[in-house]
């Protein structure tokens, strides 16, 4: 079995498929990358080469794999970063041709459209996109907490806001949403992570690790992480307390690199190489909590 992740690849650094597709396969998945763009690094440096590679190349490589016959294999598909609308529509294309020949195949949809601070940082087709096409397509939806405000129209200044706004992707179409970061604005020294399913909400807690500006791939890792664990344990609280340890460990042994380094000039760079054995056994632990 394998999961089909379609999202953006920098050559340099960790972003999109590069920072998504080891994990999965660290953890025992085989993964089929389409790549949406070719970038030398990702966008927060400032500046980069490459191209969006664009919806058509996305359709014809899964064509290619329809051909093969390796469709039915398939358990889950995940996409992330698209580049445009056309890649969207790409995306909604593969889910499609999968669930017809593998019905019972996941899809877990990351909407990366923004994020706090830093505002949208995708075309301005794009929301809209995820609003009306992909969202409503996807069993898995892994926003952050600026991405699901704007998905919904909710501030989740607080619980009972995030719940309410969790409570409308569900009506949307996806039955598990993972909220990626939360603050209530109760402190600033942790941050939360919300997963909600047809049994309930669960919130986990961790200390917030210092990240230097422009780190990117946390939520690319994150939404790999959890469809991994999830095909593994159907259960969305283990899921949960398994993503939030592995990413915690990475993120920990990434800052206590990037602060070490004499030559740490540029944005902090996820070290899930060094860092892998915290994917498979990671060193610490945190209770989830159901509301």
């Amino acid at each position: 079995m394998a999961i089909l992740s379609i999202q953006s690849h920098v050559v340099y650094g960790y972003a999109g498929n590069t920072a998504a597709v080891f994990p999965m396969q660290r953890l025992g998945r085989e993964v089929w990358a389409i790549n949406t763009v070719e970038f030398s690094n990702h966008t927060g440096y400032g500046s980069w080469k490459g191209k969006v590679l664009g919806g058509e190349l996305a359709e014809e490589l899964v064509t290619g794999l329809e051909e093969r016959g390796a469709l039915p294999r398939c358990e889950a598909v995940l996409s992330g970063y698209l580049g445009d609308a056309a890649v969207g529509r790409a995306v909604t294309g593969a889910v499609q041709k999968v669930r017809s020949v593998a019905p019972n195949a996941l899809y877990c949809c990351d909407p990366v459209m923004g994020d706090v601070g830093r505002g949208f940082y995708v075309k301005p087709d794009i929301p809209e996109l995820f609003k009306n096409e992909l969202v409503p397509l996807a069993d898995i939806i892994t926003p952050n907490q600026f991405e699901l405000e704007a998905l919904t129209g909710i501030e989740t200044n607080n619980i009972d806001n995030a719940r309410h706004a969790v409570d409308l992707i569900h009506a949307k179409g996806p039955r598990i949403v993972l909220v990626t970061s939360f603050r209530s604005g109760k402190s600033s020294e942790h941050i939360e992570m919300l997963a909600s399913d047809k049994n309930g909400m669960y919130l986990i807690t961790t200390p917030e690790l210092p990240i230097a500006v422009g780190m990117a791939g946390s939520g690319d890792i994150t939404a790999s992480v959890f469809l991994s664990r999830y095909l593994e344990t159907g259960d969305v609280k283990k899921t949960l307390e398994l993503c939030t340890a592995s990413i915690f460990g990475i993120i920990e042994a990434s800052w206590q690199v990037h602060k070490g380094s004499e030559a740490a000039t540029g944005p902090m760079e996820l070290r899930i190489i060094q860092a892998q054995k915290e994917l498979d056994s990671p060193s610490h632990f945190f209770q989830a909590r159901k509301l």
